[in-house]
């Protein structure tokens, strides 16, 4: 018995060390994406108002690192927030722990290098070697166009300074920890030719993360073959709950009988000058779909990305948009 106790007991000890040793592992030595790249924007003036089209319209940069006015439909962004972060997305709609968006403003990344930001935004490591949550889209965002990355650090470096100091993130066990498994090399692609449309959209799609929100989620990860049919939840703090749109083509349940002017009249709707941004009451839906910034995205592109949705798989899948918990 005694000989049987101490191989228990031998076994058990030796599970605690490779556990600890993995904790210590995954908390010191990770992440590990490499080291920034040596580089240096030039701000020309075409590139920085490349730039500002992508990071407001298009990767909607500025939707997360400002502060929204969610007693407005839709979200709209507050003034005097632009670019200072501080937008907090905590337990009452739905993430584990308490995360706030940072400010990207001079004041906020003064002392970042080019290559630091260009590394932060493709592969989720912060400055100081710290890994981002995703919900900064940074797989996706890995996955652009090198150019086009440094066009949006060229406008970033444009923007006013706000002083703004953003609270420390607080995240759940084991996540605080996991987190640091979630950062990637990133892998980027090059821009295709604006006449392969088709292709054109599919980049432009990922860009805008289109997928992250419009496809099921379970514990916090995509669930395979649910992709852009929609059904994703989003909690708001007076109880209502809004679920993803289904943007596949399937044509009974998702977008497969819209046709391109219907899609790009959807998004057009909220730049045309006779829309006013709506009041929602306590008890009022709202949606985090960014549409002003949508709005604004060029009809070319919107086209595109219409194109592409057209050839992605259908998915059969009915959802209610609306309802209370």
């Amino acid at each position: 018995m005694k000989k049987n106790r101490r191989i228990v007991l031998g076994i058990l000890f030796v599970i605690v060390v490779l556990a600890g040793g993995l904790v210590l592992y995954v908390a010191a030595a990770l992440p590990h994406v490499g080291a920034p790249p040596n580089l240096s924007v030039q701000g020309t003036p075409g590139r920085i108002a490349h730039g500002e089209y992508l990071a407001n319209q298009v990767a909607a940069c500025m939707d997360c690192h400002s502060q929204r006015d969610w007693s407005i439909y839709g979200g709209p962004l507050k003034p005097g927030s632009f670019g200072a972060g501080g937008e907090k997305f905590g337990k009452e709609i739905g993430f584990p722990g308490a995360l706030y968006s940072s400010n990207i403003t001079p004041y906020g990344l003064g002392n970042w290098t080019d290559g630091e930001l260009f590394r932060a935004i493709t592969a989720g490591v912060t400055k100081n070697g710290q890994a981002l949550f995703p919900l900064m889209d940074y797989h996706s965002y890995g996955r652009m166009d090198p150019e086009d990355i440094m066009s949006i650090i060229a406008y970033i470096r444009t923007l006013p300074s706000i002083k703004s100091d953003i609270p420390v993130r607080q995240l759940d066990f084991p996540l605080n920890l996991l987190v640091n498994t979630f950062p990637s090399r990133a892998k980027p692609e090059k821009i295709p030719d604006s006449n392969n449309i088709t292709a054109y959209g599919r980049y432009l799609t990922t860009m805008a993360d289109c997928v992250e929100c419009h496809s099921r989620v379970n514990k916090g990860s995509r669930v395979e073959g649910s992709e852009f049919g929609g059904g994703r939840t989003f909690g708001f703090p007076n109880g209502t709950v809004v679920t993803s749109a289904n943007i596949s083509s399937d044509k009974e349940t998702g977008i497969g009988n819209w046709d391109r002017s219907m899609f790009i009249r959807k998004f057009k709707l909220y730049a045309d000058s006779s829309y006013h941004p709506r009041p929602v009451g306590p008890d009022d839906f709202n949606t985090p779909m960014p549409w002003i910034s949508f709005s604004k995205m060029r009809e070319k592109d919107l086209a595109a990305i219409y194109a592409y949705l057209q050839t992605v798989k259908p998915i059969h899948n009915a959802v209610r948009t609306f309802a209370r918990k």
